[in-house]
């Protein structure tokens, strides 16, 4: 058992709120469809992991979104907290605090909804090095970042400064994270979901049996 608690920052599919850029192209249910799968996933993967502590950062009105009694089931399995904060980086921030205290002080790793090809394997390999570094950080294809560890909340307030969702997000946040003298250790860089052509990307790296990659071959992606 690895003394990491593993975090999700999580966000309700509630079709018309849920991934707004690919609701674009297909549509806001399908992209709801899809969140919710990626979400699913991610939850699967979390649970694969051999830590010690494993919480949800849940945002937005569950009972309207899809695939809601089966996302509400899996969460059974971990502790949720509320989001709490004005913005994302924020939000990002309270989180890290919240889920540290939630796990008695352990070393919290953090990831999203959005890249539902990430395996139990990976998550313990990244839980892994964060027991010997003070902070993991994991790129995204997009220019953005996928996983931040950190052994210390204190280490997540650089989050409050960095600008989020833009290309240079994740080289930012490894600029903050180092210039609050924390050693930081690169971790694999994964593609994330955004747009259709993400679907496609994502869906071919994830297992044959995964939602997400049911639902990625049902549009054509």
């Amino acid at each position: 058992m690895i003394q990491v608690a593993l975090l999700v920052v999580a966000k309700a599919p509630v079709p018309g709120l849920a991934k707004t850029r690919l609701a674009a192209t297909i549509g806001d249910e399908a992209a709801a469809d899809l969140a919710a799968a990626a979400l699913l996933d991610t939850l699967d993967a979390v649970a694969g992991a051999p830590v010690a502590a494993r919480v949800v950062a849940m945002t937005g009105d569950l009972d309207a979104a899809a695939c809601s009694a089966e996302i509400r089931c899996r969460l059974a399995d971990f502790t949720v907290i509320d989001q709490r904060g004005e913005d994302f980086a924020g939000r990002l921030a309270n989180a890290h605090a919240d889920a540290s205290r939630a796990a008695r002080g352990l070393p919290v790793l953090q990831i999203g909804m959005d890249t539902p090809q990430v395996t139990p394997g990976l998550l313990t390999d990244c839980a892994a090095t964060l027991c010997g570094v003070d902070a993991v950080l994991g790129m995204a294809c997009d220019g953005g970042w996928w996983i931040l560890g950190v052994t210390d909340p204190e280490m997540a307030e650089c989050l409050r400064t960095v600008p989020m969702s833009r290309p240079d997000t994740g080289a930012a946040t490894l600029r903050a994270l180092r210039d609050a003298g924390v050693d930081v250790r690169l971790v694999a860089e994964l593609a994330d979901v955004d747009t259709i052509d993400d679907v496609a990307v994502v869906g071919r790296a994830c297992p044959p049996g995964s939602r997400f990659r049911q639902l990625a071959s049902a549009e054509g992606a």
